[in-house]
């Protein structure tokens, strides 16, 4: 079987090293990949959001099944495109990624269908944000409605903060159209868990639970990043609360996404708050996260590429997946100045032996090294019985690979650690 994985990054090579284990496998094309996948993929130089060439090249080379894995295309209709050219593909079509893709469709969904979540209101004027802003509870929390890297949410501990996130986002259009509308959300405390779903409209099979952390700094200080380690399983995530969650969250979206005509089928990412009135969603996301992906994939012993198939074909009802009773812990190693202003071009250096626990995300190959050229630029992988195991093992690793620049928190898995022994 020929595959086809759209995207770039550190989960495309979680996603391309867990397909490669399926023996049908023939051929893995990353586009565009990076050049730390090279020995994983073939790398072809098309851009994730070219939607035209993507299919043409797909055709041409008769690809057998695609895994559309980021944002940015699945909101395009990258996989409607290849649908309509007959190759079987793993993500939502566009009517249903715009889950992700529009967070005031996201929260009116919610609203319509009394699936927990935080109180809100949209605003497509500035000015009368701007208004609501001078006597709304305050921590409070800003969204961009559209796509923004990541970086669209803001959280404002003063009215001041608040006004000006209002500002950058509708007035200085910080993030183009994606703020042409904004949510404004209420301010909600507790322990934050991410649960990544495979769907097929039908059935939902939640993975592994996993804890982010996003801050840039150690205990969570500094700048929002797109994420800066990983462990899993969350220990928040209980199996009380995960049934509640299937009950009150999980299945009523997927009946939700049916009924108004936007079948999901793919990956749906729920991040999740236990707050204490129970577990409410924080927001979705319509594909694999990232660096989640790279602490439960390593925990699945079911064939990755057998249970997409499943997904694709509506049979995930009739589909064993399974996952390992230990736990992981991704540490990221980044360039050093992330999330704003960093350099690029150093060279990395992986032991030959720890390869199979480094994902590549941000690297190029050139004159056969490998270099940075990326903000977040590897994440490094271990697996273990116990917590503890995984998080030291992670940091071992660390150790022993290289870059110029390289920065990377020193406490991933530490908030988990300690709440498992309180």
């Amino acid at each position: 079987m020929k595959i086809m994985v759209v995207g770039g990054g550190g989960r495309e090579h979680a996603i391309i090293k867990k397909i490669k284990e399926n023996k049908a496998v023939t051929e893995i094309f990353a586009l565009p990949g990076n050049g730390g996948m090279a020995k994983d993929a073939t790398l072809i130089d098309i851009a994730a959001t070219d939607i035209e060439k993507i299919v043409k090249f797909a055709v041409e080379n008769k690809i057998d099944y695609a895994v559309v894995a980021p944002d940015d295309p699945l909101v395009l209709g990258c996989v409607d495109a290849l649908e309509e050219k007959g190759i079987p593909c793993f993500g939502p079509r566009k009517n249903a990624a715009i889950i992700e893709g529009s967070k005031v469709f996201s929260k009116d969904l919610m609203k319509k269908y009394g699936i927990p979540t935080a109180k809100y209101e949209v605003f497509s004027d500035a000015d009368k944000a701007l208004e609501y802003i001078e006597s709304c509870p305050i921590p409070t929390v800003v969204k961009a409605d559209g796509l923004a890297l990541g970086k669209g949410v803001i959280i404002a501990m003063t009215r001041d903060e608040a006004k000006d996130a209002v500002i950058s986002i509708m007035k200085d259009k910080q993030f183009g159209k994606s703020g042409d509308s904004i949510v404004i959300e209420e301010f909600l405390t507790g322990p934050e868990v991410s649960v990544l779903s495979f769907t097929d409209g039908k059935t939902v099979v939640p993975m592994i639970s996993s804890m982010d952390h996003k801050r840039a700094g150690d205990n969570d200080t500094g700048l929002n990043t797109g994420g800066m380690g990983t462990v899993a399983p969350n220990p928040y995530y209980t199996k009380d609360i995960a049934k509640e969650c299937m009950e009150k969250i999980f299945l009523p979206t997927i009946r939700a996404m049916k009924n108004e005509g936007r079948t999901f089928k793919g990956c749906l990412y729920f991040g999740l708050m236990i707050t204490e009135n129970g577990p409410k969603v924080i927001e979705y996301n319509c594909r694999f996260g990232d660096p989640e992906t790279q602490v439960v994939l390593p925990l699945l012993e079911s064939d990755l590429l057998t249970v997409m198939q499943a997904v694709t074909n509506e049979t995930l009802g009739e589909c064993e997946v399974k996952f390992a009773d230990k736990n992981a812990c991704c540490v990221i190693m980044a360039s050093n100045g992330y999330p704003v202003k960093y350099e690029k071009g150093f060279e990395i250096t992986i032991p030959e032996e720890l390869e199979q626990n480094v994902f590549v995300a941000g690297a190029k190959l050139e004159d056969g090294k490998l270099l940075t050229n990326g903000g977040r630029v590897l994440g490094v992988t271990t697996v273990k019985d116990t917590l503890k195991e995984a998080i030291d093992a992670s940091y071992e690793a660390v150790s022993k690979i290289s870059f110029g620049n390289a920065y990377y928190r020193k406490d991933i898995g530490q908030k988990a650690l300690n709440c498992k022994e309180g």
